[in-house]
């Protein structure tokens, strides 16, 4: 593979794995706000349907981490292999795109 093609697969890798985390991020975030509003509503005697629709919310949210999850495991599972690859190459080893790469991987929490 030559070196502008490996640089730009660095780019778009590092940076749907960076999109996938901060998605993760705001869908786990979004549950807890989700949860206090819930005990709120209860603690307020809200309608019935008011709880409800908010569990339901709820569980939208966590299915989305779920999925967020997945599409975060296999973006970096991608990044991880060119990584390997790339690691191989000659000339790469301070290389920007490719220091971002290793820092994205690291900051991952899988």
């Amino acid at each position: 593979m030559d070196a502008p093609a490996i640089k730009r697969q660095l780019k778009i890798k590092t940076g749907a794995l960076q999109r996938l985390i901060k998605e993760n991020g705001l869908y786990a975030k979004e549950i807890g706000q989700l949860e206090v509003r819930r005990e709120k509503f209860i603690e307020e005697k809200r309608e019935e349907w008011d709880i409800k629709n908010v569990g339901k919310l709820i569980e939208e949210s966590k299915k989305m981490v779920l999925d967020t999850r997945t599409r975060m495991t296999k973006a970096h599972n991608e990044l991880q292999g060119l990584v390997d690859e790339v690691k191989k190459e000659e000339g790469f080893g301070e290389d920007e795109d490719f220091l971002k790469a290793v820092e994205v991987l690291e900051s991952a929490n899988l």
